[in-house]
């Protein structure tokens, strides 16, 4: 990676995590471009990870579609052209919709798709389908922290504050969260955290390399996170730790709250987590020590069919402790996808209105309806969850539009889902590349990437970013803005889908104005000048909008949340009174071991363009089975034999990866792979009853050898 970046090179940013790294895009010819160093951009300053630095690989010709396919009458896809793949779409849409009504229709979205596509596709569900059947794969990154989050402060933002107040708290617990392999530039903050003499807890059932760094490493048993901080909070409740004066003038609910942690004794802990008491009361007194601290979770305890409680006993630990709304403390949210929390913002989500609003908010939807020029009684209500939405597709509904996701790997009992798309009427699919979903679809759309298309993205600490178009797109190829166009146009709506993507943004703009995640005061021309904006940003109320030549300052934006008042009614944080219970799905003998899954520093995701890449390939080719050599050693399994892991679901079949760095009691699968290796395929879809996150963190498996 170079050091400076070429005279014609364009700031811009990476296409992978919620980071949102800044780099630099030079021009080489042959339709890519080369990345270098942008230090200007202060959350990674220069620093790339291997995905970044090898990101335009996937824009060669080679690597992805450049053309439509369509399903012959033989069963192959083959190429066509745009009228004729868009008009089999139209009309295979409108034939459903005459047949079976609006909701026989389902849009699937995706968290790395821009604010203004992710705003265009949810106002086509709605506006020119009709359907309530729309979700993205967001649903399966931090729905229940975003649940637990609204409930306790009235707001979601993953990060009430900017990263760079990290290193300044005194300690910082990462619950089920490895940064050091999903997002490697982030592990700067935290290095910086331990030098300027604060401490790194680490909670996660491996010793990842994250768990390395630590000043401690808790490893509770997979699914008893919960527990895990409810038995820290009783903790400090017996020694005296709460502070009195902050609960009394900043929060509710601390009396039910307290009565449920103090049912949570530490020994009581220690049996269900496996978590000893000395490192339970050596983790609350580093956490207490300090002025300032700091909680993140990440998927580890979110995705679980109880995460949004896990979550509301980590948020009241921060509370008890006035440990939120205060400078450097408080809880967040470490963001996965490229676009998580932009994508849930603006209208993708099944029960949400652009700028956060609430479909079932009679004056949310009078507002965006007169953006949209429709009237309010016309918009659909709230539809199904991710989940919900594929396991209903060949029954209730019978046509789908995915969009940027590739559900055949990420999503939850994955051959069922799978078998669910094929028993579809009609699919079409966008993306970049032949993902194992578009291999199923009916018509496939090549659309354009990160690097061939202008757009804006929200990273994880809520700051709207400006990608900058580098490349033009090759010939054959088209954005998602222009595919709902054409859709739009042939379905009867000639207006309101604009393929410019500062139009549309516009019209975000006016939409979200008012909303929790206002975003009314931000335009294209400030975000080029500045490295990006914290939401919520209102325009100022003399010009309506961002203009800067009103004479009128523009709102700075928000980088740091609740520092006043939260969000809620009167102003006041809500405690959660939570209890612990078992996962959806406990160990018995016939499945005696627990699967938890995750990921690997050289892919990404579902692994649909990261495994088009020779590099990152070469580092991580393919799955493995990684487990303690005590369970090893009970299944007479050597390093690389391939095992059987068995769920009620499904078998995948991966090599041994043995390490002390596990529990004995679980084994590790990372998800980015189809096949045999697949594995969602084992993973229980029992969802959330609040944020209806499925419970990819824990089930019930047996491992087996496997004999030629």
């Amino acid at each position: 990676m170079q050091n400076t970046a070429a005279p014609n090179a364009v700031p811009t940013h990476c296409p992978y995590c919620a980071l949102q790294c800044g780099m630099n895009l030079t021009p080489v010819g042959g339709g890519t471009v080369e990345v270098s160093e942008r230090a200007d951009f202060p959350v990674n300053r220069g620093a790339l990870c291997g995905k970044g630095r090898t990101a335009p690989q996937v824009l060669a010709p080679g690597a992805r579609l450049t053309s439509p396919l369509v399903r012959s009458r033989d069963g192959a896809l083959v190429p066509a052209g745009w009228d004729e793949a868009l008009d089999r779409i139209a009309g295979s849409l409108g034939r459903t919709r005459a047949e079976y009504g609006a909701d026989a229709l389902g849009v699937f979205g995706g968290g790395g798709l821009t604010n203004e596509k992710a705003y265009a596709l949810g106002k086509f569900a709605r506006v020119v389908l009709g359907t309530s059947q729309i979700d993205y794969n967001g649903r399966f990154c931090m729905s229940s922290a975003a649940a637990a989050g609204t409930r306790a402060f009235g707001l979601d933002r993953g990060l009430p504050f900017p990263l760079e107040d990290i290193p300044e708290a005194g300690c910082v617990i990462l619950v089920g969260s490895n940064p050091a392999e999903t997002m490697p530039p982030s592990m700067r903050y935290f290095t910086a955290l331990r030098e300027n003499g604060g401490t790194l807890i680490v909670v996660d059932p491996r010793r990842t390399r994250t768990a390395e760094q630590a000043d401690l490493h808790l490893a509770p048993r997979p699914g008893t996170d919960l527990a895990l901080a409810l038995g820290m909070l009783h903790l400090v409740v017996a020694e005296g730790r709460v502070d009195e004066a902050y609960v009394e003038e900043r929060t509710s609910g601390w009396e039910e709250a307290r009565a449920a942690a103090m049912a949570h004794w530490p020994e009581y802990v220690e049996r269900i987590t496996g978590v000893a008491v000395p490192e339970l009361r050596e983790a609350v007194r580093l956490f207490c020590a300090p002025e300032a601290a700091m909680v993140l979770t990440a998927r580890g305890p979110e995705q679980q069919a109880k995460g949004t409680d896990t979550v509301g006993a980590w948020i009241n630990l921060c509370l008890a402790t006035g440990r939120a709304g205060r400078p450097r403390s408080g809880y967040g949210c470490l963001t996965g996808q490229g676009n998580g929390q932009g994508g849930r913002e603006h209208g993708q989500k099944a029960d949400q209105l652009p700028g956060y609003r609430k479909l079932t908010d009679p004056a949310a939807r009078r507002h965006v309806a007169e953006v949209w020029g429709v009237g309010p009684d016309s918009l659909p209500g709230p539809g199904r969850s991710a989940y919900e939405l594929l396991d209903a597709l060949g029954t209730d509904i019978r046509s789908l539009l995915v969009m940027g996701s590739n559900p055949v790997v990420s999503a939850p009992r994955a051959a069922h889902v799978e078998g669910r798309l094929r028993s579809l009427d009609f699919l079409a699919v966008c993306d970049v590349v032949l993902s194992e979903t578009a291999e199923l679809a009916d018509v496939v759309l090549p659309v354009t990437q990160w690097a061939e298309e202008t757009g804006t993205t929200t990273n994880l600490e809520g700051r709207v970013l400006l990608r900058r178009r580098a490349l033009t797109p090759p010939e054959g190829v088209r954005s998602d803005l222009e595919v709902l166009h054409g859709l739009a146009g042939r379905l009867g709506v000639e207006k309101g889908f604009p393929v410019e993507p500062e139009e549309v943004f516009e019209e975000l703009r006016r939409a979200s104005a008012g909303g929790p995640a206002d975003y009314s005061g931000i335009d294209y021309r400030r975000l080029a000048e500045e490295n990006g904006v914290f939401w919520p940003c209102p325009a100022p109320p003399a010009d309506g909008g961002a203009d800067h030549g009103t004479g009128t300052a523009p709102h700075p934006g928000t980088p740091r949340l609740f520092l006043d008042r939260f969000a809620t009614e009167d102003g006041r944080a809500r405690f959660a009174p939570v209890a612990h219970r078992p996962s959806a799905e406990e160990p018995d003998d016939a499945y005696p071991v627990l699967l938890t899954t995750g990921r690997v520093v050289a892919q990404y995701q579902s692994g649909a363009q990261t495994r088009r890449v020779a590099e990152l390939n070469a580092a991580a080719p393919g799955p493995f089975v990684e487990l303690h050599p005590l369970l090893a050693a009970r299944l007479g399994a050597a390093e690389g034999d391939p095992l059987a892991v068995v769920s009620r679901r499904g078998r995948a079949v991966a090599p041994a990866r043995i390490t002390t760095g596990i529990r004995p009691d679980t084994v590790f699968m990372p998800f980015h792979w189809p096949g045999e290796g697949r594995a969602n395929t084992l993973t229980n879809p029992a969802l959330d009853p609040v944020s209806r996150m499925p419970e990819f963190k824990v089930c019930a498996v047996r491992v087996e050898t496997v004999r030629p």
